[in-house]
């Protein structure tokens, strides 16, 4: 596996451990509306480098583990960073947007960041051949991920970050055309298949079914 890969999952790994065993390190870095509307915008960076338990740790680092190295290797280690933080960033400017009244709002989780990486490999894979856990195709991954999100929302049964996977999946959608428009023509299916859950998400957040 590539260096930077590494380093970002060692990153990851140690700062929520960090978390798990100090909670006022993981209230300080953690996603608070009510902080970052107060100035602490760095919350929005920092809270994708702690999760809420190891499992929901491993499920994120191993998503990660399948997904990036397609990623860096179809655009390189500038453009991957990019995709990673932009998507990162996105996930919170969503969920900013979506709970700017709810100061009390929490969430954690590098969730976004790997939704972002998830969407871009889908794009980049223009002959389907990605595959999670080895069986399951990764479109399939990805949609049925961010429509399990929309439970997730609806639900508000834990600390993670919800919101944030379908804005990761937009930033990487987005990030990903603008480097390599020619897969509007070379894997349109997938790029119209893939705003299906992001639509779902926009008409259930207008008519406040969220």
């Amino acid at each position: 596996m590539d260096l930077l890969l590494i380093v970002i999952i060692a990153v990851t790994v140690l700062v929520s451990y960090k978390g798990f065993n100090d909670f006022n390190f993981f209230r300080k870095y953690e996603f608070h509306i009510g902080s970052i509307r107060s100035g602490e915008q760095i919350r929005m960076i920092t809270s994708g480098f702690l999760h809420g338990d190891m499992m929901h740790l491993a499920f994120n680092m191993i998503t990660f583990y399948f997904f990036a190295p397609y990623v860096l290797g179809s655009l390189g280690h500038i453009y991957f960073l990019y995709v990673y933080f932009g998507s990162l960033v996105a996930g919170s400017l969503l969920t900013l947007y979506m709970h700017k009244n709810d100061y009390s709002y929490r969430a954690i989780g590098a969730s976004g960041a790997v939704m972002g990486l998830v969407y871009a490999s889908i794009l980049l894979d223009v002959n389907d051949s990605m595959r999670f856990y080895g069986f399951i195709p990764g479109y399939i991954f990805g949609i049925g991920y961010l429509l399990y999100s929309i439970y997730g929302m609806k639900a508000k049964r834990d600390n993670i970050g919800h919101t944030a996977h379908f804005g990761g999946a937009i930033g990487g959608y987005l990030i990903t055309i603008m480097k390599e428009p020619s897969l509007l023509q070379t894997n349109t299916r997938m790029v119209i298949l893939l705003l299906i859950p992001m639509v779902v998400l926009f008409y259930m957040h207008k008519t406040n079914k969220l």
